[in-house]
């Protein structure tokens, strides 16, 4: 008896840590547009899928500035995901019709790669309630500690959210 209980208590443990990659379904990216927002096809049907979690430097439009580090993010980004195959675990719609969701490689989380590597902070807000961000804000503690990326700038590093609302004004 002790035994069979000590089994399905070890089954029950590895299953908190299955969902999300069998709730991921495989797609072929096609474009990133910059550090947080990619373009992914599966069976001929194109999805814009921002990536959830993260907020990265501002890439420059017609009319914007470029943040610093946003060629840089989008650069990094492409060369982890264009024309791969990732898994995407979704977390519904965002304001801008995109697709929310968590991207995997082989099972690697590429949304805390970006935090990790410092091309990315944790995003302010516009997530789902049962989003879990510990793992992303100890990767931005640790980037920031180390001064990797963004950090490197320091005091003079402006966040994306006040850096979109600077080029509005």
């Amino acid at each position: 008896m002790n035994k069979y209980f000590k089994n399905v208590s070890l089954v029950f443990v590895f299953s908190l840590f299955i969902p999300a990659i069998c709730l991921a379904e495989n797609f072929k990216v096609t474009r990133v547009y910059d550090g947080d927002t990619i373009n992914v096809v599966k069976d001929g049907k194109e999805i814009k899928v921002r990536l959830a979690g993260i907020d990265a430097p501002e890439t420059s439009k017609k009319t914007q500035a470029k943040q610093p580090f946003s060629g840089l993010a989008t650069r990094f980004l492409a060369e982890l995901v264009l024309n791969q195959k990732v898994e995407i675990k979704t977390y519904g719609i965002d304001r801008y019709d995109n697709t929310l969701g968590v991207v995997y490689i082989d099972g690697k989380n590429i949304n805390l790669k970006m935090i990790r590597v410092g091309l990315a902070e944790v995003a302010k807000g516009g997530l789902p309630e049962d989003f879990n961000l510990k793992p992303y804000q100890w990767e931005e503690a640790d980037a920031k500690k180390n001064g990797r990326g963004i950090w490197a700038l320091k005091d003079k590093y402006v966040p994306p959210r006040e850096w979109r609302e600077m080029q509005r004004q």
